[in-house]
């Protein structure tokens, strides 16, 4: 990879990336500290990294020191993040929806993010995580099964 290649990453990856180390470890500044830690690690593999590569590879760095935030801290609690990509009609489902992500394991939360925000494939997801394509889907299922029962139950109806 080269210069060139690593400021075009930048340029496109940087938003998706914040997106998803920010609801991945709750924390704005958490998150920017992740996207920078994450391009670092890129600037210094480019000579092993293929461009065509790049976004699995920051995703994966993400990924890694998301989980190891979350650790260190032993609790999450989330927060509104700026400027997302999604739009949802009613900021109350926006807020039930954060509430459900909440409910979910670290894992299982990356995994929906990466499927269902991100729009990674199960093969990528199992790249990035170091699991396998049965394993990403089985996970996957039972982390939309959780967020269903949060969603349907009477509590949550808005």
């Amino acid at each position: 990879m080269e210069a060139n290649d690593y400021n075009i990453c930048v340029k496109q990856l940087s938003d998706a990336l914040f997106r998803f180390a920010c609801k991945s470890t709750g924390s704005p500044d958490d998150a920017h500290d992740v996207v920078q830690n994450s391009f670092e690690v890129l600037w210094q593999k480019r000579k092993d990294v293929e461009a065509g590569k790049a976004k699995a590879f920051l995703f994966q760095v993400a990924y890694r020191q998301s989980v190891d935030t979350y650790r260190r801290k032993s609790r999450i609690s989330y927060v509104e993040v700026p400027e997302q990509s999604y739009a949802l009609p009613d900021p109350g489902l926006r807020k039930v929806l954060d509430n459900a992500l909440a409910q979910l394991g670290e894992q299982a939360r990356a995994l929906v993010l990466l499927k269902d925000y991100e729009g990674y494939s199960y093969e990528e997801i199992a790249r990035i995580t170091d699991l396998t394509e049965a394993q990403v889907k089985v996970y996957l299922h039972r982390a939309r099964k959780l967020l269903k029962d949060y969603l349907i139950s009477v509590e949550h109806v808005l």
